[in-house]
């Protein structure tokens, strides 16, 4: 079911194959890893879930394709704790596009956790922030956002319960864990990187959509934003 309020298309390359994770109303689903490489040449290795009915249009072994669908999340026991899991819900599959660095999201939620703001050692502003989207059926996702520059600075002035618009990439991240043995694990975490950011109250702009041209899909957010 679409949902204009969460939307993500992105390019790559299953890694390896797709395994059986659950089934809903005797429709199985498939999660796996899509490699999606950056403009700087580092690759985001992003969760997916696939729908049964779709595995059928998936291309040869190690093509690349494209996945439309929506940001999810979930609660998912780890080591006897719980952990937000995030992963890109394709609802549509086709063949990739000229463009093998697409990767873009757009969300519109409300700020469910205080926006954190900080700098880096190098000085660099950051904002985190949780963003609540809302899904059919009364649920939600709860998709970790991080903003950078003038979008943190603009960021950190939001409240919990806002309503905030944003576009941007769902990208990887790998981190170390200090364990209470003095030992460090190795983790990866799952968030998307704002291009533009703006509060939702304004004026809205029209859905994105996926246009071809130059024999390459873009992805057309409208109307004005915040940008870095």
């Amino acid at each position: 079911m679409e949902n204009p309020s969460n939307r993500i298309v992105a390019v790559g390359r299953l890694e390896g194959g797709l395994e059986l994770s659950h089934e809903v109303m005797n429709e199985p689903f498939y999660t796996g890893t899509l490699l999606v490489k950056r403009l700087s040449g580092a690759v985001d290795r992003l969760p997916v879930t696939i729908p049964g009915k779709l595995m059928g249009l998936l291309p040869q072994e190690d093509s690349q394709l494209m996945l439309t669908g929506q940001v999810r999340s979930y609660n998912k026991v780890v080591e006897g704790a719980g952990r937000l899991m995030v992963t890109l819900f394709a609802q549509s599959i086709a063949p990739s596009p000229d463009n093998e660095t697409l990767n873009r999201v757009s969300l519109t939620g409300a700020l469910c956790k205080p926006p954190v703001y900080r700098s880096t050692p190098f000085g660099r502003e950051i904002c985190d922030m949780m963003l609540a989207v809302n899904r059919a059926f009364g649920k939600s996702d709860y998709i970790p956002c991080i903003a950078w520059g003038r979008n943190a600075q603009y960021a950190s002035r939001f409240g919990v319960g806002d309503r905030v618009r944003l576009t941007g990439r769902l990208q990887s991240r790998e981190y170390q864990k200090l364990l209470e043995s003095g030992e460090y694990l190795s983790r990866n975490a799952y968030e998307v990187s704002c291009f533009t950011l703006e509060a939702a109250d304004a004026e809205p702009a029209p859905a994105p959509s996926y246009v071809l041209g130059e024999n390459r899909y873009v992805f057309e957010p409208a109307g004005r934003k915040h940008t870095s």
